[in-house]
């Protein structure tokens, strides 16, 4: 067991801690919360009704966001869900097919709004520690010509980058390009489900702007590891928003003095994103020797962000139920596996008080 070379070892900034409560909560990056300096850029913010065009703080969080994504447009909507269901509403047409990982968000976690607001059918792609494969991907697409009208018209291709259920593991570069121009030569659209891009641009050092720069739109979500309440923007073309907008309005998603809100992304751009860094150590810290005591099991190749899912003998419940009494907080993902998200207000004490009580599993 590697418990003791933490303090020997692996040694970095003590992280912030900013939360109201004495419990460990690693169920989802989702649960932080705005720090002061956060709130304080909140209370501040200049705002105006942005369903009429008028919050400044707004329209400088779109246009930012776009420029650093080096898209023309962005998007502000309340969530990462609602950014991916606009964005798969405005790149398909009833009858359509979209393709994805079988592991997605979009497929698993977002109610089925892919059938359900867009009328599409979805082409469900293995995925290999998390990450599609390009020869799977070329496999999955279907075309309507040719096929005598029996094959749905295959026409928007998804990826997530990090991948979620592959344990926060990030695409190659070469992937995500060779997928963007398969898609291309097959007529499809690309969609990035960027929920935590500034977690895998950290990750394999790779700016923002080229790793999105084949896709077609991407949805960044401000909410998780960024620290921020409410809020996602999605990019793309000026005649891809304009047309996002469109169903933005008639799904619910516009807001008006929603400049409180963008406020914190923007404090979070400015603030949170470098710092991510120490998220994807402490993750690694605890991945490493969870994976040494008995009867766990981690993944190591998915360990690349801020991410642990580990395998246990025991049922995942029973892992669960008995980290709770110890005031730790993860969650059950299948019978014998559990995930763990690190997020900004884990310390070093934090994991130290982590790995004491898996030692006493």
């Amino acid at each position: 067991m590697r418990i003791h070379r933490f303090d020997e070892q692996r040694r970095f900034a003590s992280g912030m801690r900013d939360y109201p409560s004495d419990r460990v909560d690693l169920r989802s990056d989702t649960v932080t919360q705005p720090t002061p300096p956060m709130r304080e850029a909140m209370n501040s913010a200049v705002v105006g009704d942005d369903v009429l065009g008028d919050d400044v703080t707004v329209t400088l969080l779109e246009q930012r966001l776009a420029a650093m994504c080096g898209k023309e447009a962005g998007l502000f909507v309340p969530s990462g869900t609602m950014s991916n269901a606009i964005a798969l509403r405005a790149h398909t047409s009833p009858g359509d097919e979209i393709i994805t990982a079988k592991n997605s968000h979009i497929y698993l976690y977002e109610g089925g709004g892919y059938a359900a607001l867009c009328g599409a059918s979805i082409a469900l792609v293995d995925a290999h520690g998390g990450l599609m494969r390009v020869e799977d991907v070329e496999q999955a697409i279907r075309k309507q010509a040719g096929s005598l009208s029996h094959y749905p018209d295959g026409s928007l291709v998804c990826v997530e980058n990090t991948s979620n259920r592959g344990g926060g593991a990030c695409y190659p570069q070469e992937t995500l390009d060779e997928i963007a121009a398969l898609a291309k030569a097959n007529d499809c659209a690309t969609h990035m489900d960027g929920a935590r891009i500034f977690n895998a641009a950290i990750a394999t050092k790779t700016p923002v702007d080229r790793m999105v720069r084949d896709y077609d739109s991407v949805s960044i979500c401000f909410s998780k590891g960024l620290g921020a309440p409410v809020g996602s923007v999605l990019v793309g073309s000026k005649a891809f928003i304009a047309r996002a907008h469109r169903w933005r309005k008639m799904f619910g998603g516009g807001m008006r003095q929603a400049g409180i809100l963008a406020a914190a992304c923007l404090y979070a751009l400015d603030n949170n994103i470098q710092r991510l860094e120490e998220d994807h150590k402490r993750a690694k810290v605890l991945a490493e020797a969870i994976n040494e005591i008995d009867g766990f099991d981690v993944d190591m190749q998915t360990v690349e962000t801020n991410m642990v899912y580990f395998q246990s003998e025991v049922p995942a419940t029973q892992v669960m139920d008995q980290l709770k009494n110890s005031g730790i907080d993860v969650m059950d993902i299948q019978p014998h596996a559990c995930r763990i998200v690190v997020h900004l207000h884990i310390t070093d004490e934090d994991i130290q008080r982590i790995l004491a009580a898996f030692s006493t599993l």
